[in-house]
C-alpha cells in the first residue's frame, strides 16, 4: 500500500495550518513509502530547508521510523554514521520527519518539515501524521 494524492494533500494542509499557527517558514515534504516526492509547499522559507524537509521524509519513510528515531538508533549503533547517513542519496536524521500510517498500522509514506527547530518541525510534521492516521 502507498500514499494516496488525496491522503498527501490531507496531510500537507494539516502540517501548512500547523506551521502558518506557530507562524514558522517551513518547507514540507510528503512522499510515498519508497521515499518519491508526492507533495510539497514552501511556506517563505528559506532555499535551504527544501532539501532538508524532503531528506527527513524520505529517511522516515525508508526506516519506518521518525526521523529523530533514525538517528537515535545511528548513533547508539556505534557503527561508522558517515556511511549510513550518506546512503540513499543522502539521509537526514534529525526531528522533523515523521512516519504515515493507513488505518491498518501500515506505513504508506512520510512528512518532513525544515524550517524552525528540530522541536517545531517535529510538531509540523506530526500534525500532518495525525490527520490521515
Amino acid at each position: 500500500m502507498n500514499i494516496t494524492y488525496s491522503d498527501a494533500t490531507k496531510a500537507l494542509n494539516a502540517a501548512i495550518e500547523k506551521a502558518g499557527a506557530l507562524n514558522i517558514p517551513v518547507s514540507i515534504a510528503v512522499v510515498d513509502n519508497g521515499g518519491h516526492l508526492i507533495s510539497f509547499a514552501r511556506l517563505n522559507s528559506v532555499y535551504g530547508v527544501i532539501d532538508f524537509a524532503v531528506k527527513k521524509a524520505k529517511t522516515a519513510a525508508m526506516f519506518g521510523v521518525d526521523s529523530d528515531i533514525m538517528g537515535d538508533i545511528i548513533a547508539g549503533a556505534h557503527l561508522h554514521a558517515y556511511g549510513m547517513i550518506n546512503a540513499n542519496d543522502g539521509l537526514l536524521t534529525i526531528a522533523g520527519g515523521a512516519v504515515l500510517k493507513d488505518k491498518e498500522g501500515k506505513i504508506i509514506g512520510a512528512v518532513g518539515s525544515s524550517g524552525g527547530t528540530p522541536e517545531q518541525d517535529k510538531e509540523i510534521a506530526l500534525a500532518g501524521a495525525a490527520a490521515i492516521s
